[in-house]
């Protein structure tokens, strides 16, 4: 081999590797700009057949007026005080929900996943409970505890709790039994395998629960709001339906979804930071 050979074979794997995260750079920018095409696309098909009466806007709006609508609550305020005071008393109810539901969901779900007895016991009461539509709670959780957060904390808090309990469960349940085996051979307690084998393990199992739970959140929130509420945007959407407000229900669905997108944003960011160790599933952005 040529000492050119020797001098340029380091540099291959730089190369390749350079291409990649090109290839890689390049697919992002795609993916994003394709997400804002499409964005933009439906919001302009759906102004111009507003505007030419193709569907009703007395019924359907149009996005101009949806954006005059959360540009004057945010200056003017709402009917219920200011726009921001809103978005915080929904956010604040959701937020306090979910964390209890996790808080609950994880400590049975591990619970029951390292005690079979306690599962084998409480297992069908549970599935019945899953089994009940929890959105008809709201009223009830309404009459118990009246207009304030309490209601709309319990329906985020039910509607949270079951689907991190039985990913924690589930977690609990797949851990490796080398793993736990060997930590026992190596004198570690019943609390010491929980804590250290166990919860790591499942964590990844109620990551993927916390996703999708924070939205559960924010439904229990608004229906609980929508029913009967001093405050709140799921007041709003009820206001906006009550004057046949078509772009007051949609600027509020508009704000929830930015709120949702954002809460995601920072879950991914979380989980991305505490799973730097995990590879990259093929085909997937990470």
């Amino acid at each position: 081999m040529s000492p050119d050979t020797i001098a340029a074979t380091p540099a291959r794997p730089t190369e390749r590797t350079k291409a990649r995260a090109r290839a890689a750079r390049n697919r992002r920018f795609l993916v994003y700009g394709s997400r804002v095409v499409l964005l933009v696309a439906v919001i302009a098909l759906w102004e111009i057949l507003a505007r030419t009466k193709a569907i009703d806007p007395f019924n359907f709006s149009m996005p101009s007026k949806i954006w005059e609508q959360i540009r004057d609550w945010a200056v003017h305020g709402t009917a219920q005080g200011s726009l921001w005071e809103q978005i915080w008393y929904t956010l604040y109810e959701a937020l306090l929900g979910w964390i209890i539901g996790v808080l609950g969901g994880v400590v049975l779900g591990i619970t029951l996943g390292r005690i079979r007895f306690l599962a084998d016991v409480l297992g069908p009461y549970i599935k019945v409970l899953n089994a009940i539509p929890r959105i008809v709670l709201a009223p009830i959780f309404l009459i118990w505890f009246g207009l304030g957060p309490a209601s709309k904390v319990a329906s985020a808090v039910v509607l949270v709790f079951f689907p991190v309990f039985f990913n924690a469960f589930q977690g609990a349940r797949e851990v490796d039994r080398n793993l736990v085996n060997n930590a026992r051979i190596l004198g570690a307690s019943n609390r010491r395998v929980t804590l250290q084998v166990v919860v790591p393990s499942a964590t990844s199992w109620i990551f993927t629960s916390l996703h999708v739970s924070f939205g559960f959140a924010l439904i229990g929130a608004i229906v609980g709001e929508y029913i009967g509420a001093t405050k709140g945007l799921g007041l709003l959407v009820a206001a906006s339906q009550g004057t046949f407000n078509a772009a007051g229900v949609y600027a509020a669905m508009v704000i929830l979804a930015v709120v949702a997108l954002l809460t995601e944003g920072l879950l991914t960011f979380a989980e991305r930071r505490l799973f730097r160790w995990r590879p990259s599933e093929p085909g997937t952005e990470r």
